[in-house]
């Protein structure tokens, strides 16, 4: 089972951009509002959580890799598709149903679920593309 760690670092660098557009350009005035974060308070705090994005983006890329490198080697296929759909099945039972879980017991608004978690599926798939064509 082999990891390429130059498109692991490459998936993460992916990632940051991924986020970067999503939630400081597409979407950053409805997440605010969703939220009901003030624009100035979360620049603030951006440093911290820009670590913590980095930390966090990073252990998904490399738990991808990984992930995908296994579905490789058992099913001795190594395209995007099945890349792919690691990034998917990732998603879907590890990011997006804990997010859902959280949400609804925190009593989130679901446009807030919606569009936190339609985030972690392009960019897990974003990751996993990175990956797979490496």
């Amino acid at each position: 089972m082999g990891i390429n760690w130059s498109a692991t670092a490459l998936a993460l660098a992916v990632g940051m951009v991924v986020a970067g557009v999503w939630y400081g350009k597409a979407f950053s005035a409805l997440w605010a509002a969703l939220t009901g974060i003030d624009p100035a308070d979360s620049k603030r705090a951006s440093r911290r959580n820009m670590v913590q994005l980095l930390i966090a983006n990073g252990l998904s890329a490399v738990g991808l890799a990984f992930g995908i490198a296994i579905a490789a080697e058992a099913a001795g296929d190594d395209s995007v598709w099945l890349a792919l759909v690691v990034g998917f099945a990732a998603w879907s039972t590890l990011s997006a149903s804990t997010l859902l879980q959280h949400n609804a017991f925190e009593l989130k608004p679901a446009k807030l679920t919606v569009l936190n978690t339609a985030y972690q599926l392009v960019l897990f798939l974003a990751m996993a593309l990175v990956i797979g064509l490496f």
